[in-house]
């Protein structure tokens, strides 16, 4: 057997000076197979959002006081923010939600793709791109939560806390989620395991991976992500628009709450009856 090699570690070759080209960029910082990883990428990314941030990270790539960790910043701040500005009554409160979580996953985008552009990609920043994520899910369902309450009275002489406590289950619920994910790693790691790989989720029995299937066919999972919460949130703000009340908005509210305490449960089940805690 040959022995290892005690010779230093090849250098990357460096980046050519100046702005890169917008080819350039896709080859370097999308490689093969990241938008089509099942977990991997949002499908807002895949169908939309790259083809705009490639165009940002081209403008910013050579700003060197834009660093990948201060985007990473900058995108919690705008996810906690679309949740505050679901409080604003009326439709603008919705839209600039809707809008504000826009900038959130553009930004998502753009950190991540000026960090592998630079060869700056690091654990830190890892932990803070989660930490963004599960702060923005959870302010925007508490924000919906808020909105539901009519903070400001315009629908009724008296505030409804009880959809504060909807809202806040429901956000509790999306943490759990993203919870459940990351926690697989961590006990992998501890235990002396690999990180899991996509075709471990599939679950031992064959009655629990069908209703896997079916769950992730009808994608109602989905609807308590930042993204798609944010367009329900819309959808309900411009129905109250024309009713001029709050129903459709504490129906939205009611529908996230539960689906995100369903899936809480499903998602552990899902978790624990797979190969990937082994």
């Amino acid at each position: 057997m040959s022995k290892p090699s005690t010779a230093e570690p090849t250098p990357a070759p460096a980046r050519p000076a100046g702005r890169p080209s917008v080819e350039e960029l896709r080859a370097a910082v999308h490689p093969e197979g990241l938008l089509d990883r099942r977990s991997g990428e949002h499908w807002a990314g895949r169908i939309y959002m790259r083809s705009i941030s490639l165009r940002i990270t081209r403008l910013l790539v050579d700003v060197r006081r834009v660093t990948p960790n201060g985007l990473t910043y900058l995108m919690m701040l705008t996810g906690v923010l679309a949740g505050a500005a679901l409080v604003v009554p009326g439709l603008a409160g919705a839209v600039l939600g809707a809008l504000l979580i826009q900038v959130y996953l553009l930004l998502d985008c753009v950190d991540g793709e000026v960090a592998r552009w630079r060869r700056q990609t690091s654990v830190t920043g890892v932990y803070l791109d989660r930490v963004g994520h599960y702060l923005a899910e959870a302010a925007l369902l508490t924000g919906a939560g808020l909105r539901a309450a009519d903070l400001f009275h315009r629908d009724g002489s008296a505030a409804h806390w009880e959809w504060a406590f909807v809202g806040t289950v429901a956000a509790l619920g999306a943490i759990l989620i993203k919870a459940e994910t990351d926690l697989v790693d961590v006990a992998r790691i501890r235990s002396g395991l690999p990180a899991v790989q996509d075709a471990a989720s599939v679950p031992r029995s064959s009655g629990v991976a069908r209703a896997r299937r079916a769950a992730a066919a009808l994608k109602f999972h989905r609807l308590v992500g930042g993204v798609e919460a944010s367009l329900v949130v819309l959808a309900a703000g411009i129905a109250d628009a024309v009713h001029g009340d709050l129903l459709l908005t504490r129906v939205a509210v009611g529908v996230l709450a539960a689906i995100a305490l369903v899936q809480t449960l499903l998602h552990l089940a899902s978790i624990v009856l797979s190969s990937r805690l082994r």
